[in-house]
Parts: structure tokens; C-alpha cells; sequence
């Protein structure tokens, strides 16, 4: 299993879960009841699972694709370190990967 750590919004509140690999950050933070809306379910059309990465763990994951670059430039309140969650797969590299909740999201599909 692959430990995550959740940071809320407010960045009081934590919240550590296990995944298993190849599970997506998406699927895994919905399941814990974290607050990632994931309206596009993965397809790459919205921002509503933008997360951000602890700073000290970005490096440990891929690269972004140019479309999830696209979807976070459009994401509020995008950091350098931001990425969205149902990109992120579990691997065991990803152990102990911290993120935080933003304060709001953006659906740019205008729902």
C-alpha cells in the first residue's frame, strides 16, 4: 500500500490514507472523503481535482501532460506545484506524497 497525506484548505487538518498502485489520487482522496469533485471523471476536461503538491515531493512525480497543463491553467488558485489528481497514479515512488485541498475549484465546463 502507498501512504498519502491530505492537507485540508485551511491547512489545519490532516488526513493520512492508504492506496493501492495504479489506483488514481482522484479515486483514492473521493473514497476518504476528501473534497475533489472530479466533474470531467478523469477525461481531462475540467479542473475539479486540482490539488497541490507539497513542494519537497513534486519531483518524485511524471511530468504533465500538455493537457493537463492546459486544465491548470485554468484551475483557481494554481501553484507551480499544482497538478490534478485523476492524472496522478500510485506507484510505490509516490510513498509518503504530501498534497493540499485548494480553497476553491473552477469547473470550466461551466457547470
Amino acid at each position: 500500500m502507498i501512504a498519502i497525506r491530505f492537507i485540508s484548505a485551511n491547512g489545519i487538518a490532516t488526513q493520512a490514507v492508504e492506496g493501492a498502485e495504479g489506483e488514481s489520487l482522484l479515486a483514492l482522496a473521493q473514497a476518504h472523503g476528501q473534497p475533489l469533485e472530479g466533474t470531467c471523471e478523469g477525461s481531462l476536461a475540467c479542473s475539479t481535482c486540482h490539488v497541490i503538491v507539497a513542494a519537497d515531493d513534486f519531483a518524485r512525480l511524471p511530468p504533465a501532460s500538455e493537457e493537463e497543463e492546459d486544465m491548470l491553467d485554468l484551475a483557481a488558485g494554481a501553484t507551480r506545484t499544482s497538478r490534478l489528481a485523476c492524472q496522478i497514479m500510485l506507484t510505490p515512488a509516490l510513498d509518503g506524497l504530501t498534497v493540499r485541498i485548494p480553497s476553491e475549484a473552477r469547473d470550466m465546463r461551466g457547470r
